[in-house]
Formats: structure tokens, C-alpha cells, sequence
């Protein structure tokens, strides 16, 4: 029944996305927040078909820890329903992302719309100071800021390298870190075309502070937490 249920979020996620992608791109003219509010407007439909179709719901632990002014969300990355499930968790928000997502048609062309900040990962020094110079003004703009430190789907029960661009961003900006936690790759897994029904948790830990800490003592506090938040949250039901 999950593969039945999958295929047709599949089919119709197909004949959904291309004409909302053209019509996002018709958008270009309005003011950088009401493309967002235009492009989220697909993600509520992702999850709501996701909710509906395939079962697929989540729960939210520590929301009360979510700061009043715009932050760095410093997140576990596990599948893609985390890119869609933040949005509807916090405030309008940009991606730190890889410039190469942008040329993905349809997605990526929606994805540009948002207003991201697109890297070339490889560029070393160069990518952190363009990190801190387009966070800074987003950050201006009342956007918070995601970002995937291990730069890539990690499977359940494993950890990735966490890179240090986020903490560097919120050093450099004095902007306050928000460690997330959660298990929704063991639902949806890393390059899994089956979505199992069942409630993901998504924690939400204290706000970090970076006055006075460098990037790689920030870097470490976050996932410190992160990594021992995910396995308490842990429910190992699914391969």
C-alpha cells in the first residue's frame, strides 16, 4: 500500500510542479516576500498530498524555543521532506544551497525564485565570504536562513562531516543558531521512491548564542546536539 501510495504522490507531484514552476516564474516582478509566500504555496501542497496520500504527518518538539527575530537554522538532513517540512515549521526563509539545484527545470527554477544563497562549495574561503555577505542581507530582509551542515542526505544511524558555513555565517553576523533534530529519514529515506505512513518528530533545541565563540566551537556545540537529539528521537522502525 506505501508503494501504491507513493506512486500517485509521484504522478501527481509530476503534473503539479511544471505549471507552478512557470507560473512562479511569472511572479519575478512582485517583492522578494510575496514570491516566497507564491512559491510556498507548493510546499503546502507537497505536504498536504504528503499528509492525505501517503500518510505521512509530523510532530514538533521545542517550539517554544524559536526566537523572535530571524535566525540560522542549523539542521539534520536526512530526505527531502525536511526541505518542505521547515518551511511550514519557521518564518520565511532562504537556503544555503548548491548553485548546481538552480538548474534543475522546473524545481530549480521555482527554487531561484525563493531568493536563495547559491554556493559553489568548492570555492573554499571564497564560498564563507559570500555565505556571510548574502546572509547578512537576507537576514536584513527578515529571511532566517537554512542550512544542511552535512551538505547531503545522510541515512539514519549514520553522521555526515558537518561543514562550517552556517556557524561562520552566524559568527560573523551575530545572528543566534536554531539546532535541529529529526527522524524523517527513516519514513523517507535518502533516494527512497516509497514514503511510509507514520508521525516524524522534528526537535527544536535552544537557541545558540555566538558572542564570543569561534565558528568551530559553535559548529561543535550545535552538533553535539543534533547528533544526540537524533538518536533519542530515533524509532528505528523502518530499513
Amino acid at each position: 500500500m506505501a508503494v501504491l501510495r507513493s506512486l500517485i504522490y509521484t504522478l501527481l507531484q509530476a503534473i503539479i510542479t511544471p505549471p507552478y514552476a512557470l507560473f512562479t516564474l511569472a511572479c519575478f516582478p512582485l517583492p522578494v516576500h510575496q514570491r516566497y509566500q507564491i512559491t510556498y504555496g507548493w510546499t503546502r501542497l507537497m505536504l498536504f498530498m504528503l499528509r492525505t496520500i501517503c500518510g505521512l504527518r509530523y510532530e514538533v518538539l521545542g517550539r517554544e524555543h524559536i526566537p523572535d527575530r530571524p535566525s540560522v537554522i542549523l539542521s539534520k538532513h536526512q530526505s527531502a521532506w525536511e526541505t518542505l517540512a521547515l518551511q511550514q515549521i519557521f518564518p520565511p526563509q532562504v537556503w544555503v544551497l548548491k548553485k548546481e539545484l538552480l538548474r534543475i527545470p522546473f524545481f530549480g527554477w521555482g527554487l531561484a525564485m525563493t531568493n536563495p544563497i547559491a554556493i559553489d562549495r568548492s570555492a573554499g574561503k571564497a564560498a564563507l565570504e559570500q555565505i556571510v555577505e548574502q546572509g547578512r542581507e537576507r537576514l536584513k530582509q527578515h529571511f532566517w536562513i537554512v542550512v544542511f551542515p552535512e551538505g547531503t542526505r545522510i541515512p539514519p544511524g549514520s553522521k555526515g562531516k558537518y561543514r562550517i558555513g552556517g556557524a561562520w555565517l552566524a559568527v560573523h553576523t551575530g545572528a543566534l543558531v536554531v539546532p535541529v533534530a529529526h527522524n524523517a529519514g527513516e519514513f523517507w529515506g535518502k533516494n527512497s521512491f516509497v514514503k511510509y505512513p507514520g508521525t516524524i518528530t522534528v526537535s527544536i533545541g535552544q537557541p545558540i548564542n555566538p558572542a564570543g565563540l569561534e565558528a568551530g566551537e559553535l559548529m561543535a556545540q550545535a552538533e553535539a546536539w543534533i547528533e544526540t537529539e537524533t538518536t533519542r528521537i530515533s524509532q528505528k522502525i523502518h530499513p
